[in-house]
C-alpha cells in the first residue's frame, strides 16, 4: 500500500502533477518517526498534515497535495502505531504521546526553519492540530476537517461503531485500563469505517490497509483519547482555526464540529464542503477545500512578510 492507491480515488486533475513524497526519520524518545515530505525551498509557508485514527501519511498525501496545491512545502508525520513509524512497544502507546510528539515536532521544525507553519488536521487529526497549536503557540493557522470533542457525549457516540458504546466509553475504558490497557484490537472493530467515504471501495481500502485501518490499537490508547483533557475552547488563545467540514459526512456529522468551533475564543471560520464524505474526495467540495486552504496560506504569507 502507498499513496498511489489513494490517489486513484481523486479526480485526475489533482493528481496528474502530484509531488512525490520523500521519506525522512526523526528520533523521538525510543520511537523512529517516519515523515513524508516534499521540500519547496522557495515556499513562503509550510504545512504539516496530521492524520487521525486509521490514517497515515500515505493515505492522506494525495488529498493533502490536492488541497494545498503547488508552492507549499508539506510534511506529514506517521503517528505511533500507524504508517512506517517504528515503535518498540505498541501496546504502551497513548493519546498523550501523540500530542507530546507533535508539540515537540512543531518546536523542532520551527527551530530549524523560520517560515510560517500551518497545521492541517484530518478527522481525529483536527483536534490534535487544535491542541498542538494551543500548547505550543508556534503555529500560524489551524485547518481541520473535523473537531470532534470527546467531552461531548454526542461526539463519542458518533466516533464509535455503535452509539451506545460511545456515551459511557470514558468511564468503562478507565475501569478496564489497569487490567486490559495493553490489549490490542483492530480499529475497524471499534469505529464504523464503512462511513470513511461515500465510495465503498475507498472505505474498504482505508479499513484494511495494514498501515492504516488494519492496525490494532491498545485499549489503553482509546481510554486515554476518550479521557484526554483538551484545552477548553473558551480558553484557547492561539492561531486562528478554520473548519473545512465535509457536508455529507455520515460518520462524524459536521454540526458536532461546528458546535465546538463556535466555542473557540480565537478567530474562526467554517466552510461546508459540498457533497464530500468524511474522506473528502468529491466535487465541488474538494475544490472548496483547496480554495479555502490557499486563502489561509496566502493570508499567513502576507502576515509574515
Amino acid at each position: 500500500m502507498d499513496h498511489h492507491y489513494y490517489a486513484e480515488f481523486l479526480p485526475a486533475e489533482y493528481t496528474s502533477d502530484m509531488a512525490e513524497p520523500t521519506s525522512t526519520w526523526w528520533s523521538w524518545r525510543d520511537i523512529s518517526v517516519h515523515i513524508a515530505g516534499a521540500a519547496v525551498p522557495a515556499a513562503a509557508v509550510r504545512a504539516m498534515v496530521i492524520h487521525g485514527g486509521g490514517g497515515y501519511s500515505g493515505a492522506l498525501w494525495p488529498a493533502a497535495a490536492a488541497a494545498v496545491g503547488e508552492g507549499v512545502e508539506v510534511l506529514a508525520p506517521d503517528l505511533p502505531l500507524y504508517g512506517d513509524t517504528k515503535v518498540s512497544d505498541p501496546a504502551a502507546v497513548r493519546y498523550a504521546d501523540w500530542v507530546d510528539l507533535l508539540c515537540d515536532l512543531v518546536r523542532a521544525e520551527r527551530a530549524a526553519d523560520s517560515r510560517p507553519l500551518i497545521l492541517f488536521g484530518a478527522s481525529m487529526g483536527g483536534m490534535l492540530a487544535y491542541e498542538v497549536a494551543a500548547r505550543t503557540r508556534m503555529v500560524d493557522a489551524v485547518i481541520a476537517t473535523c473537531l470532534l470533542d470527546m467531552a461531548d457525549p454526542d461526539a463519542r457516540a458518533a466516533a464509535t461503531r455503535f452509539a451506545w458504546m460511545g456515551r459511557p466509553a470514558p468511564a468503562l475504558l478507565r475501569a478496564f485500563d489497569p487490567v486490559a490497557g495493553r490489549v490490542r484490537l483492530p480499529i475497524r472493530w471499534l469505529a464504523d469505517m464503512s462511513h470513511m467515504s461515500s465510495d465503498p471501495q475507498l472505505s474498504r481500502l482505508c479499513a484494511f490497509d495494514p498501515r492504516g485501518g488494519g492496525v490494532s490499537v491498545p485499549l489503553g490508547f482509546l481510554s486515554s483519547w476518550m479521557n484526554y483533557p483538551h484545552t477548553r475552547p473558551e480558553a484557547y488563545a492561539a492561531a486562528p482555526v478554520t473548519l473545512v467540514a465535509p457536508a455529507a459526512d455520515l460518520w462524524t456529522p459536521p454540526e458536532l464540529s461546528v458546535k465546538f468551533l463556535q466555542r473557540i475564543s480565537a478567530p474562526t471560520a467554517a466552510v461546508m464542503l459540498e457533497k464530500c464524505g468524511h474522506f473528502p474526495i468529491e466535487e465541488p467540495g474538494l475544490r472548496q477545500m483547496r480554495d479555502t486552504l490557499l486563502a489561509v496560506l496566502t493570508e499567513v504569507a502576507q502576515r509574515a512578510s
